[in-house]
């Protein structure tokens, strides 16, 4: 009996690596502290009641910034491991095992689980602001899309400690990914863990489009909208349809490994390049999914900085749509080393260069609204202006990359992966960056230090370049990517030491990125106008935090930047013709249906993971019965009366009204 015990735990649990017990012993002592704080100051009602319960789209945000910034932590520790296991030839600080195991899951949470969720973050704190809306179209299926996100990616990170991490790369190839060579449970807790999270991600693009498109203030044409609502309107669209393919293709992959099906096994007939081709057919415009909305922060920023109208607007949605569209005609260059048809590699190196070009437009669209503006450099402009140099060298050398030939020589090595976090830490994490000191007052009330965000900035953008640069070197001299341990001979040590020099300041920087917000909460610098950078969209004519209900009366936003209109029109002496009287705010109600029914999921998805029907099948039942449920719940929405809003508003903006 005893040993039966000894050996289960042996393969549930992952042994015989000291990082891995540290981290068992991090997390033990983390969930701790967190059940004993919350059970000692007795918050777990209103944890309940707040939070996990809540349909408001603010707090879902903050939810989601939250997770991401968790999932940032994590994801940067993958790489810094990585990075010391490179400084030098021949270390043997982490396994090879190991080492594919940190490479995969650093790819997959940085992707799909930090810049994702903030990103969702991000269209949660704003869009509804910006549209003139009390919240989104579908407050519970937003509710619903966040949990299932949380909890695909608290299965997919437990397999850290719990059967083991995948390591067939971070988008799975076969047949690595087969059961021949994954047969652990790690390539299955990738499976269900992206596949839950998918779920959320899909629902969540189909619940802003809808509500850009039907819940816009009185008076907002689409092309009055904030440029921001553009680009989330853009990378909706693509997410609707770029993620059903992974959903598929994921889904093939479990039925090759669960259910002995032959997809992509090429001895039981299958081919692995459809899965390549199914992958990269998602992979691709999921680039670009989480790099528009970062076009439209820059955009927001720029504007509102230089004092200007945003110049060549028409020009800036012209440019995102297209990137949405062409976006997924180029996912072959991914594979021009594979043997592909001429005729093909020729068309997806067109395709490929051809997407540069509304890339380039938006470039100069920034630089035309900065000349000649009244320029002001707060840390959200800083990150602003830091993302255009590195995503123009970004932005050229995937033009290198889309010329055939010359990919040859550039795919697989470590050119690629300097190419690859140019574009996605100069244009993502930045751009995301400049968006959470740009709203952060807005959404918690008070302003970020400026001298340690300043601190941050730079340790970031420095180490990033210390980091980088080298990479491109070292690829065009040989290096490999996925590479463990290198030997004296092959000269790559001094450039691989600097660049783990350049890994650890952008870590300094997120350290000083906490000091930042833990020293802004302890001496709060609040902000008592709603408006604390003479913004230009709607989102600043409330007070900051948001109330509730958002707006006490919808506004009307006839033109382009209408906030900014209005303040040159109050300036004038000009006041709005019929002041709108209050009405009682109809609001939807709580519901912690999203929670239990995601937690459901996760269930199930842990029994699938270990063949455990005994777990799958109470979990599937657990969706069904909160579905049924769900359907014959009538009336979950309430009213706030107008006295109420009076007080708020009253307190809120310090006057009464």
């Amino acid at each position: 009996m005893f040993e039966s015990i000894k050996q289960f735990a042996s393969e549930f649990f992952v042994t015989g690596d000291p990082l891995i017990y540290g981290a068992m012993v991090s997390i033990g002592f983390t969930m701790i502290a967190i059940l004993a704080t919350l059970t000692y100051f007795k918050k777990w009602g209103w944890l309940w009641r707040e939070w996990i319960t809540t349909v408001d789209h603010k707090k879902i945000g903050i939810m989601y910034v939250i997770a991401a910034l968790l999932m940032l932590f994590r994801g940067g520790v993958d790489a810094l491991l990585m990075r010391t296991q490179l400084a030098m030839p021949d270390l043997e600080f982490l396994t090879p095992e190991h080492y594919n195991q940190i490479f995969t899951t650093h790819g997959v949470i940085m992707i799909l689980f930090m810049a994702m969720p903030l990103m969702f973050g991000l269209f949660n704190l704003v869009v509804p602001l910006q549209i003139g809306a009390r919240d989104v179209a579908f407050p519970f299926l937003n509710s619903l899309s966040f949990w299932l996100f949380l909890m695909g990616a608290m299965l997919f990170n437990l397999s850290f400690v719990i059967g083991g991490s995948p390591d067939a790369g971070w988008l799975a190839y076969p047949p690595l990914s087969e059961r021949a060579f994954s047969p652990s449970v790690g390539q299955d807790f990738y499976n269900w863990g992206i596949q839950i999270s998918g779920i959320g991600s899909l629902a969540t693009g189909i619940n802003f489009i809808v509500t850009i498109l039907k819940m816009r203030a009185p008076g907002m044409k689409l092309m009055k909208m904030p440029m921001f609502v553009w680009s989330v309107l853009a990378s909706s669209i693509t997410i609707v349809f770029a993620f059903p393919i992974l959903t598929v293709t994921l889904a093939l992959l479990m039925l090759d490994r669960t259910f002995g099906a032959h997809f992509f096994t090429l001895d039981g007939g299958g081919n692995p390049m459809m899965y390549i081709n199914l992958i990269w057919m998602w992979g691709h415009p999921e680039v670009y999914i989480v790099v528009l909305p970062a076009f439209g922060i820059f955009s927001e920023i720029v504007a509102t900085f230089s004092k200007k109208k945003l110049f060549g607007y028409k020009s800036m949605v012209f440019a995102l749509m297209t990137i949405s569209i062409t976006s997924f005609f180029t996912w072959a260059h991914h594979f021009f080393t594979m043997g592909t048809d001429a005729n093909v590699i020729a068309f997806f190196a067109v395709t490929t260069m051809i997407i540069a070009i509304p890339t380039g437009v938006k470039i100069f669209n920034w630089l035309f609204t900065m000349f000649r503006g009244r320029l002001s450099f707060p840390t959200p402009m800083l990150w602003t202006i830091g993302f255009i140099p590195c995503f123009v060298v970004g932005g050229l050398t995937g033009v290198m990359l889309s010329v055939a030939p010359a990919d040859f020589q550039f795919h697989n090595s470590y050119f690629l992966i300097a190419h690859f976090h140019q574009v996605l830490i100069g244009g993502v994490a930045f751009g995301f960056f400049a968006g959470l000191y740009y709203w952060w007052p807005k959404v918690f009330g008070f302003k970020l230090n400026e001298k340690l965000g300043k601190w941050a900035f730079w340790t970031w953008n420095i180490g990033f370049y210390v980091c980088f640069m080298p990479q491109y070197v070292l690829g065009l001299d040989g290096m490999t990517r996925r590479t463990s341990t290198y030997g004296w001979d092959k000269g790559w040590y001094d450039l691989n030491l600097i660049s783990t020099i350049g890994g650890f300041m952008m870590g300094i920087g997120f350290i000083f990125q906490v000091w930042q917000i833990a020293h802004s909460v302890r001496f709060m610098q609040k902000d008592t106008t709603g408006d604390p950078w003479n913004g230009r969209t709607l989102e600043w004519s409330i007070p900051s935090p948001a109330p509730e209900y958002n707006f006490a009366v919808i506004p009307r936003a006839d033109e382009q930047d209408a906030w900014w209109e209005e303040k040159k029109r109050r300036a004038a002496g000009i006041l709005p013709d019929v002041q709108q009287p209050l009405e009682p705010i109809h609001m939807p109600g709580k519901s912690g249906i999203p929670f239990i029914k995601s937690v459901c999921w996760f269930i199930a998805g842990f029994g699938f993971v270990w063949g455990w029907y005994w777990m799958v099948i109470p979990g599937l039942i657990g969706i069904a019965a909160c579905m049924l449920i769900h359907s014959f719940t009538y009336d979950n929405e309430y009213y706030i009366p107008t006295e109420t809003i009076k007080k708020t508003e009253s307190m809120l903006r310090g006057t009464p009204m």
